[in-house]
């Protein structure tokens, strides 16, 4: 299944990287709050108290199934630390849900929404289940129970979630009406990623996509390469693939590969991403439109500029990592590089992008309908594109003066950003008695 930014969204769908193939989220989430914490002076104590969440619901959702019976699911929010805002991230319905799974998740969302200077804390929930074995009635009726159980700890100030893995704008829909008929009044900034009709932003769909376009152009000009100079490789061309993939080809870029499950199309003198329908579109359809074909192994590994890993976690190992012929790695998905890799990407002086940077226009534009229910008030596509251009030109500003002035890769430039911010909130609202 790929891995798409939360809210699918939110927090690119987190799925961390890996130490080891037995690492779990949490310790990849605890690894990397250490890891950025030995470049800072922090006091140590904060860094314990972020070492754990704040809250961890479980429960349990009773649902009448189609035929009758009634089964019984688990169900978690993991409430990380909102000492910069309300608690931000995902709910996804995955049948590996856990505890610990949802505890790391919503910490690397504290980091995302850190970099971006949102004023959100970090959560992640979901329920344990196989979405695809349940009727739409049977995910409904599982939706608003989940609601109601968790009633007394989500809000518009408390904690928002939004839509990840398994989980869409209906979802989210379902959710805010079993909150807003409980509340006795309709409560739209409760959960971010609903459609549009029912107070959801315009280009909420799109806003990982183009985030990710937006930085590989910051990339590229930072380097001193045109754009239009420059080949992109996009593994995967679901929301986020897809979105990133065009926009690019709209600015100048040579798309020369793009993927889904089946395979790539490859063309070496650029592809028409216009007449290449994404995932969404027609599921599972790039081959078909493809004269030459290649795997998604090759992909990775082809002589392009810019690869952008936009499908799959954990897609870069240490099997493949010496043969990436990219110069710069842009990570559209999460967590698409393993530890290991990105230390041999280091060694061969690759680039490497974080997720948390690259893909976050999702949690962005979660944070601008956030707003706009707050306020009652809808913004135009036009006013929610230029604002996430902005947004993400600060972000990049922010992690670039930390590369350059630490000497460390952009990922640990990015961590150090949101560590610091995250340090000072705490170090200034201190510590209830």
């Amino acid at each position: 299944m790929a891995s798409t930014p939360d809210d699918s969204h939110d927090g690119a769908g987190d799925a961390p990287r890996e130490l080891t193939q037995s690492e779990s989220a949490l310790e990849t989430a605890r690894r990397q709050l250490y890891h950025a914490a030995s470049h800072l002076d922090i006091d140590p104590n904060i860094v314990e108290r972020l070492t754990y969440p704040k809250k961890i619901h479980e429960v349990t959702i009773p649902i009448e199934r189609d035929d009758g019976t009634v089964e019984v699911f688990t169900g978690y929010r993991a409430q990380h630390d909102s000492v910069r805002g309300p608690f931000k991230g995902g709910l996804r319905y995955h049948p590996d849900v856990t505890r610990d799974e949802c505890v790391g998740l919503g910490m690397w969302m504290t980091w995302k929404c850190a970099v971006m200077d949102l004023p959100f804390g970090g959560a992640k929930g979901g329920v344990a289940v196989d979405p695809k074995e349940l009727s739409s009635g049977e995910i409904e009726r599982l939706t608003r129970r989940f609601a109601q159980e968790l009633r007394d700890v989500i809000g518009p100030n408390q904690d928002v979630p939004a839509p990840d893995m398994g989980t869409d704008p209906q979802t989210m829909a379902w959710l805010m009406d079993a909150y807003s008929m409980q509340e006795g009044e309709t409560t739209p900034g409760v959960v971010t990623g609903k459609p549009p009709s029912i107070g959801g932003s315009e280009g909420r769909e799109e806003a990982p996509g183009r985030s990710v376009a937006i930085v590989t152009k910051l990339v590229c000009e930072y380097y001193d390469r045109p754009l239009e100079e420059t080949t992109v490789a996009v593994q995967g061309y679901g929301s986020v693939g897809a979105n990133a993939a065009r926009l690019l080809d709209d600015w100048g870029a040579t798309i020369v590969a793009v993927s889904d499950v089946n395979g790539a199309m490859y063309d070496p003198s650029g592809i028409d991403t216009a007449a290449v329908p994404s995932h969404d579109e027609k599921p599972e359809a790039v081959t078909k439109y493809a004269d030459t074909v290649i795997s998604n192994d090759d992909l990775l590994t082809l002589d392009v500029d810019v690869l952008v890993p936009a499908a799959l976690g954990n897609v870069i190992t240490n099997e493949n990592a010496e043969e990436i012929a990219a110069a710069f790695v842009v990570e559209g998905a999460n967590g698409p590089t393993t530890s290991a890799a990105d230390s041999i990407l280091e060694e061969r002086g690759v680039a490497v992008i974080p997720d948390i940077l690259a893909n976050a226009g999702g949690v962005t534009v979660s944070y601008f309908e956030w707003l706009q229910d707050i306020n009652r008030r809808a913004w135009p596509l036009e006013r929610v594109n230029d604002e996430l251009d902005a947004e993400m030109q600060s972000a990049w500003h922010a992690v670039r003066t930390e590369y350059e002035r630490r000497d460390v890769t952009w990922r640990d430039a990015a961590y150090i950003v949101a560590l610091s911010r995250i340090a000072e909130a705490h170090e200034l609202r201190g510590l209830w008695p």
